[in-house]
């Protein structure tokens, strides 16, 4: 009982052990959410992961992210998870994608998409890909600008129970243009957004591929415990739904 998935295989056995290891997730975003949920979906067993990131660490992040201390400022998170991953599990996938989000990034042969965005262009952008592609998808509605994380839970887009809060209501509109009402399961919170201070700026990013982008970056409040739970649920709601898949066949 000295394996590293042991204790995964006594709550739901081997063969399921050896089935999430045949699994690719693509996470979008290694911040509090996207890096909880990565390291909990690497520690699940999940075989291969598509890491997608294009910043690097600050000081800012140290309160709720997990490859964020002192040592680490400045480094790129995608660099930084690989060798946390790789640590957990030698035999995991890692595909590195040090780069921003945009529309003209393919991926293939993924299982499941955990969107942990948040620039709302490229959120849209990749969930309207998922959608429109039949890929499996679940994504962060609620994690910012919140301290209670026993007030998130999990549903369909469509059963948002707030959705006037401004992140939220601007993205339904969105979707809602492109013909999207449904089918998109997000980690959302029944907790009213709060902070103390608005603050916004202007971003340039060159990607990968010469294209310059340019937003407007809103900073949110964030505490410690929510971001992580956030991506904690979404890895739990992931490999459960694998889980179910296996025990179909």
């Amino acid at each position: 009982m000295d394996d590293i998935f042991s204790r995964n295989e006594l709550f739901w056995g081997i063969d399921a052990q050896r089935f999430l290891a045949s699994k690719h997730v693509a996470v979008f975003g290694l911040g509090g959410v996207g890096g909880f949920c990565t390291e909990a979906l690497a520690r699940a067993g999940i075989g291969e992961l598509t890491i997608v990131d294009f910043d690097t660490v600050s000081k800012s992040n140290i309160n709720r992210q997990c490859i964020a201390f002192n040592s680490t400022v400045g480094q790129k998170k995608t660099t930084l998870f690989e060798e946390r991953l790789k640590d957990i599990n030698p035999d995991i996938k890692i595909n590195l994608i040090d780069d921003f989000y945009t529309s003209e990034m393919i991926f293939e042969k993924v299982d499941f998409v955990a969107d942990a965005i948040d620039t709302m262009r490229s959120k849209i952008s990749l969930l309207e890909y998922c959608v429109k592609n039949g890929i499996s998808v679940i994504s962060s509605m609620g994690a910012g600008n919140r301290i209670d994380p026993a007030k998130l839970y999990i549903s369909d887009i469509s059963e948002i129970e707030d959705k006037k809060a401004p992140f939220v209501s601007n993205i339904l509109y969105q979707l809602y243009k492109r013909g999207i009402e449904q089918g998109i399961t997000v980690v959302a919170s029944r907790e009213k957004p709060f902070v103390q201070k608005k603050i916004s700026s202007t971003e340039k990013i060159v990607t990968n591929n010469g294209e310059n982008i340019e937003f407007v970056k809103i900073t949110p409040s964030s505490t410690p415990f929510v971001a992580g739970c956030a991506g904690i649920f979404m890895a739990s709601y992931i490999t459960q739904s694998f889980l179910k898949e296996f025990n179909r066949q």
